[in-house]
This record gives C-alpha cells, structure tokens and sequence, in this order.
C-alpha cells in the first residue's frame, strides 16, 4: 500500500494537524515506510505460536471476594472539604 499526498493531507486534517505543503513529501514518505514495516510483519510464519499477554509468565495477585458492609464512611469523608451525614457536599455546577 502506497500513501499519496492527497491521503497524507486527509489524515492531517482529520487529526486536526496542520500540514504545510513542503511537509507533504516528508510525511509521505515516514508513512510509506510505516506501512511497509507493517508489510513485512504480514509475512511472518505464527502458526502454532500461542497468543501471549506479557514476555514474561506472570500471574495476577488476587484478593478474596467478600462482601462487607463498608463500615467506615466517616473515614472516605474526613478529608473533604466539605460533607454532610458521611456524604460529600458539591457546589451546584448546573442551574
């Protein structure tokens, strides 16, 4: 896949990028060889490699699961600016 120079003015506008015209030509060319690299990662043999999520095995530390009844609301409140009956007090923001 090839970049034109309409394209490449297309995604400057659409990331809201201004592109001066002698840009043009270098941005080109930085996206073909993007595309390219791309290219040449199509042409690697995976099959039979398993899906990994980390270069190294890792397992996540887990927590038990249980349900409380929390308990400490005036704790969460205590460094509020400011509440009322263990709930956080806000300036009206819409009228």
């Amino acid at each position: 896949m090839s970049v034109d120079a309409a394209t490449v003015k297309r995604i400057g506008r659409l990331a809201r990028i201004r592109i001066e015209e002698d840009e043009v030509a270098g941005y080109q060319n930085e996206l073909n060889a993007i595309l390219g690299f791309v290219e040449q990662l199509s042409e690697v043999d995976v099959e039979g490699v398993e899906a990994m999520t980390s270069v190294t095995p890792m397992t996540l530390r887990r927590r038990d699961d249980v349900v409380s009844d929390g308990g400490y609301a005036d704790k969460i409140v205590a460094n509020a600016p400011l509440s009322e009956d263990n709930f956080f007090m806000v300036p009206k923001v819409v009228e």
